[in-house]
């Protein structure tokens, strides 16, 4: 079976909204982290807003590279029920019974399902017991109040087992865990 692996900018106080306001520095750990789990995988999975802002910037970007080929290349499955449509290359909407919708995802054949950036998706990924991995990057940086958290304060208790740990020479911890 497949696995859902998810990666995400963290604050120190558990920030995940727009990390290009407090996300600094891109170290070599950081770059050498998101080179392997691209390696492992062959689809990703996008919530809508992330979807409406890399459709518009990825496809055409002059930087990250390696990142724009993989990214441009790989299928996509967009989870949203507000779209109609997707029209960027290699994307498909899934905007009916997600959850059983990525429970086919997994069941097929192939390498893990990543998931970039879209805090809303893991929210429901963790609540629906469909993310296998997350890995996120925490940043030596408070962001403050009024931002959105990965976990909202009334969720419930939920244990974690850490897999991985990595030191970037940024400061910033790579710190993978698997849902107990």
């Amino acid at each position: 079976m497949r696995k859902v692996v998810a990666w995400l900018f963290y604050t120190l106080d558990g920030v995940v909204e727009s990390p290009d306001v407090w996300q600094f520095d891109y170290d070599d750990e950081m770059g050498a982290d998101l080179a392997a789990k691209q390696e492992s995988q062959d689809a990703v999975l996008l919530g809508r807003t992330t979807y409406e802002e890399w459709a518009g910037y990825w496809p055409t970007a002059e930087k990250g590279i390696g990142f724009k080929k993989f990214i441009n290349s790989t299928p996509k499955y967009v989870v949203s029920t507000t779209l109609d449509k997707v029209e960027w290359e290699n994307s498909t909407l899934i905007n009916t019974d997600v959850a059983g919708e990525i429970t086919k995802l997994k069941n097929q054949p192939g390498k893990d399902i990543g998931v970039y950036g879209s805090p809303g998706l893991v929210r429901s990924l963790i609540a629906d017991g469909l993310l296998d991995v997350l890995t996120i990057l925490v940043h030596p940086v408070f962001a403050g109040s009024g931002k959105e958290r990965l976990i909202p304060e009334e969720d419930q208790l939920r244990r974690l087992e850490l897999l991985d740990v990595t030191r970037g020479s940024s400061g910033t911890m790579i710190l993978s865990y698997r849902p107990v």
